[in-house]
């Protein structure tokens, strides 16, 4: 895999990701403008072929400038199990802890264990504290929604070291 920031032309391919993904879907259009907007602090992965297979979506807090908030991961599905979240993570921690941040926000629904599990194994690996609260409850999204959103907790972690830490399966590689 390749990993760099999306260019403009991305936009439609993180669309269809996170849909396939099952994630949170924006519209069409924030992604066009995450790709222009925050590129920077963003992350495409690319296959040897060129072709997208993940992303981590991502900004440095307008009122918190030492912290990076982490939108959205998204995975290709045909590229589940092959630790692809995880290696975007590491990307992002690197270029934002070479920056001077020092800290990693992102939400998580409590039944997301998948995504609990890649946010400790991050801390732990980076030898960061992570601390967990809730954010947002059920009544802060509209009721005219299909379905109930689940409430969102906060993970933040850090201090972010400026460098990784591998992580037990890359150690022995």
């Amino acid at each position: 895999m390749v990993f760099g920031p999306p260019s403009e032309h991305d936009g439609p391919q993180l669309w269809r990701l996170a849909r396939d993904a099952g994630l949170d879907l924006n519209s069409p259009y924030a992604y066009a403008l995450w790709c222009r907007d925050f590129a920077a602090t963003s992350v495409a992965a690319r296959d040897p072929g060129g072709e997208l297979r993940g992303f981590v979506t991502g900004y440095v807090r307008p009122d918190a400038p030492d912290t990076y908030f982490l939108w959205q991961v998204g995975v290709d599905p045909a590229f589940h199990g092959r630790r692809l979240g995880r290696r975007m993570l590491d990307h992002i921690g690197d270029r934002i802890a070479a920056r001077g941040l020092t800290h990693l926000e992102a939400t998580v629904t409590p039944g997301n264990t998948a995504s609990r599990r890649l946010f400790a194994s991050f801390a732990r690996d980076r030898g960061a504290e992570a601390r967990w609260s809730p954010l947002f409850g059920r009544e802060h999204f509209p009721h005219e929604l299909p379905g109930e959103h689940e409430p969102e907790e906060l993970v933040r972690i850090g201090p972010l070291d400026r460098a990784a830490r591998p992580g037990p399966s890359e150690r022995s590689s």
